[in-house]
């Protein structure tokens, strides 16, 4: 049977300007993670959403994680953890968001001051840290109250992990949760997990997401001369580090996108009829592409070629050069040192290790052949894995029923191009399903100036994570755990 839910979505309308009131107040929290002189109003947000949550009749604890690892003197900001309910006849859902967010300063070009929340005719919400991350965060406590108005019972037992670390590597958080899910931990009851932290395809069909590309992120560094040198003088007497650099980088990747290391593309898993099957229903166009780049420089002709380049297939992306001159004007330099920055993003069935090792081999291979007396070191800076799971578990079954009763359509079922690491880290903490169920859409701008939160997506995406909690109540967990 079918949750009844008129009178819960009722209360979310009549609620809604409170709602954006609590987005307001968050909003105006500069919690940016990456400033350490901000470190303080990152505890400030965390203590902001512990009033919140005991507010609505939460069992709140904020959890130090100690000093920030190479910073003894700067301590971590809490985990916040919460729980609602504790009904052994129920289902335990643990969600997952963060509170820190981007740097942010009007003179990058903001339109409006990104601490302050401004709303325009359109009813876009502008503001920092509206769609990434506090605004799916503060659903999770809009679903709370507006049950209580309700009158109605929460249909499962809720637990709450909100982070203050997320926009600067979730420092400390790994081993948090993996101690929390073991026996006698505040996570070891979960029986699925729930993320806020993506974007919809498009702006008007909302998604679920069961995958994730990972990221490799390498350096290339090449080092000649003592110092950096005028080309006037030494030009043609010294090998130059940045002309080993540039011809070294040039071998990674084709005009195509194609990967040309040697053994890297053979290790990805193969496209099986099922998998292609899903691409076809996808609202999306080359139109939508075309917008978002603002040209249209596409490599692939069609929107399943797109999708699947973004999603499961690798990319190797070039991200720039380090010691290199790069100020305007012109500056007759030869640096003595230049550093490569790359990345391959992974996908199943791709091997961290392996990938490394291909890397590797072939960056040393390609620099021997220059026959240079430059040095080469190439190193990883980090890596994170990939991650899929099955639309066809119960947790995702029931979010597509949640959809579909809050918008009326089925839901896209996507993976994204990007990384978010704790993704694995629950699942395999937990050994639950992990679900991503976005609120925000493809033109937030997350990350960048401007940074918005459709009104529409907030309001209706706290029905949606309201309904999704009343759907995976009840749905027979005939497909996985």
């Amino acid at each position: 049977m079918a949750p009844q839910l008129d009178n819960y979505f009722k209360q979310v309308d009549t609620l809604a300007e409170t709602f954006i009131d609590r987005l307001r107040a968050a909003v105006a929290i500069p919690s940016i993670s990456a400033d350490d002189a901000l470190r303080p109003e990152v505890v400030r947000m965390s203590s902001f959403l512990v009033k919140e949550l005991e507010t609505l009749g939460c069992t709140v604890e904020a959890r130090p994680l100690g000093p920030q690892p190479g910073k003894p003197h700067l301590p971590l900001p809490p985990v916040i953890v919460a729980r609602y309910g504790s009904d052994k006849a129920k289902r335990t859902i643990l969600v997952y968001g963060h509170y820190d967010v981007q740097p942010a300063l009007k003179e990058d070009g903001w339109n409006t001051d990104p601490f302050t929340l401004s709303i325009d005719e359109q009813g876009r919400m502008y503001g920092r840290g509206s769609t990434d991350d506090k605004g799916p965060v503060l659903g999770w406590l809009n679903v709370l109250q507006a049950h209580k108005a309700a009158g109605t019972e929460l249909p499962v037992n809720l637990l709450m992990c909100f982070e203050g670390m997320e926009e600067y590597g979730s420092e400390g958080l790994d081993d948090f949760i993996k101690q929390e899910c073991q026996k006698g931990g505040f996570f070891e009851e979960a029986d699925a997990v729930c993320i806020s932290d993506n974007y919809w395809l498009g702006t008007q069909k909302p998604c679920l997401t069961y995958g994730l590309r990972g990221c490799n992120y390498y350096s290339v560094e090449i080092e000649g001369p003592a110092q950096d040198l005028h080309s006037g003088v030494f030009g043609g007497t010294a090998q130059e580090p940045m002309t080993d650099l540039v011809r070294v980088l040039g071998t990674l990747v084709n005009t195509d996108g194609k990967i040309q290391i040697p053994g890297v593309n053979e290790m990805v898993a193969p496209v099986t009829e099922e998998e292609k099957a899903l691409y076809g229903a996808i609202s999306y166009t080359m139109d939508d592409l075309h917008e978002s780049l603002g040209s249209q420089t596409t490599m692939q002709d069609s929107k399943e070629q797109t999708l699947m380049a973004r999603w499961r297939y690798p990319t190797l992306s070039v991200h720039g050069v380090e010691g290199a001159f790069s100020a305007p004007g012109a500056k007759t330099v030869i640096p003595a040192k230049v550093i490569g920055k790359f990345s391959i993003r992974t996908v199943p069935d791709m091997e961290s290790d392996k990938v490394d090792e291909a890397v590797f081999k072939h960056v040393r291979s390609e620099f021997q052949k220059l026959g240079s007396k430059n040095k080469l070191n190439v190193s990883l800076q980090h890596a994170g894995p990939w991650w899929v799971a099955s639309p066809k578990h119960w947790n995702f079954s029931a979010a597509g029923k949640a959809v579909q009763k809050v918008f009326g359509v089925a839901p896209d079922l996507t993976r994204e191009g990007g990384s978010i690491p704790v993704t694995i880290t629950f699942e395999q903490a937990t050994g639950k399903n992990v679900l991503l169920l976005p609120m925000g859409s493809s033109t937030d701008a997350a990350h960048s100036v401007n940074e918005k939160l459709d009104r529409r997506n907030y309001i209706e995406g706290t029905k949606l994570l309201g309904a999704y909690l009343h759907y995976v109540a009840e749905e027979p967990m005939e497909n996985g755990r």
